[in-house]
């Protein structure tokens, strides 16, 4: 059974194909988001990811967004025109074959979590996902990135990509351990992940031994837990 996991970011839709155990079948592909990401041409984008990528069974689809039953209800880093729009229907009938869409934190977290206890992942690109677990069951749409946190100013706000750029490395860094300090006390958690594209520029020195940085070749086997979750 191969598995084409799609992740649609703010800046870069990226496509992989992997085996049933969450190997790597083919090397990642990416295309940058075009703008405007309407649905069209996000779908025309994620066209071009797939064209070179072979042969596949089935689709997992991670989406910048609230997600319900394969429809998408938000999506604050690419366009209006997707509230409501029924992703995972249009997929199926463009790529023939099955497809699951949830937000993109929550099918990354499938690829690195343990499934024990309380797990967060926190993503960091162009904004900020966060996705909940418990003992392995996934909590879907919490967007606490959008919620208040400091000055006004909401999580997302404070560690995104254009915040990284403007503050610099180290008080962006300052940032992220302020968020990671902020959540722990909430949600008690066994692990906290931090990934997404902007996980490399994080300083793992500071951040609290519960806390572990991922990369995004392991999240996409999140594509291939979805369907068995």
């Amino acid at each position: 059974m191969r598995t084409l996991c799609i992740d649609i970011g703010g800046t870069g839709i990226k496509g992989m194909v992997l085996d049933a155990e969450g190997n790597a079948l083919t090397e990642r592909a990416r295309v940058r988001t075009p703008q405007p990401a309407d649905p069209e041409a996000v779908l025309g984008a994620i066209t071009k990811v797939v064209g070179g990528l072979g042969e596949f069974d089935r689709v997992s689809i991670g989406f910048p967004g609230v997600v319900t039953e394969g429809a998408t209800r938000t999506a604050p880093n690419l366009h209006e025109a997707w509230a409501g729009y029924p992703l995972a229907q249009e997929a199926e009938g463009r790529m023939g074959r099955p497809v699951r869409v949830i937000n993109d934190a929550g099918l990354q977290g499938f690829g690195v979590i343990e499934g024990r206890g309380t797990e967060i992942l926190i993503t960091l690109g162009t904004g900020m996902g966060f996705a909940l677990y418990v003992d392995g069951f996934y909590v879907p749409n919490i967007e606490l990135a959008h919620h208040p946190f400091r000055r006004r100013k909401t999580y997302e706000e404070r560690v995104c990509n254009e915040a990284r750029k403007r503050l610099g490395k180290r008080r962006w860094n300052e940032r992220v351990r302020e968020t990671v300090a902020q959540i722990a006390p909430i949600f008690n958690h066994h692990k906290l992940y931090l990934g997404g594209g902007n996980a490399r520029h994080v300083e793992a020195e500071g951040l609290p031994s519960d806390v572990v940085l991922v990369d995004n070749v392991a999240c996409m086997r999140g594509g291939v837990r979805l369907w068995s979750a």
